[in-house]
């Protein structure tokens, strides 16, 4: 079972590079292969927790960042809300969201809930 610490970022590649393939094709629970999978996922996230430490965004700030990622516009959100005026202004932080909301975009898009629940502050009129 060859397993080495990661140090830099070629590490890093060479650690994903290797626990990728069980993604595919699981190791049997308590092989050799399921013990190699478990200690390079620990140092994988040691080291990505050292070096890119997770960013805590607002709530419409992560909406941003999922549409961007998932290649969603304003529009899909205004059809995921009921109309894009609302979206709109949910994007220009003039409204904030609701808990209904929240659930209809948890509901359509799979965006966990936590992560819009949040408060902010909403833009000055």
């Amino acid at each position: 079972m060859e397993v080495r610490p990661i140090r830099n970022d070629a590490d890093l590649a060479w650690a994903i590079g290797e626990v990728t393939p069980y993604f595919d094709v699981p190791p049997a629970h308590g092989s050799a292969d399921a013990d190699r999978f478990d200690v390079l996922s620990d140092l994988i996230e040691a080291y990505e927790s050292r070096h890119f430490p997770a960013v805590e965004l607002e709530p419409v700030d992560f909406l941003y960042a999922f549409m961007e990622m998932t290649g969603r516009t304003q529009a899909d959100l205004g059809n995921v809300l009921g109309s894009r005026s609302r979206a709109s202004e949910i994007l220009h932080r003039k409204r904030a969201l609701t808990v209904e909301m929240i659930f209809k975009l948890n509901e359509a898009w799979g965006i966990p809930g936590d992560c819009l629940l949040k408060p902010y502050k909403l833009a000055v009129a």
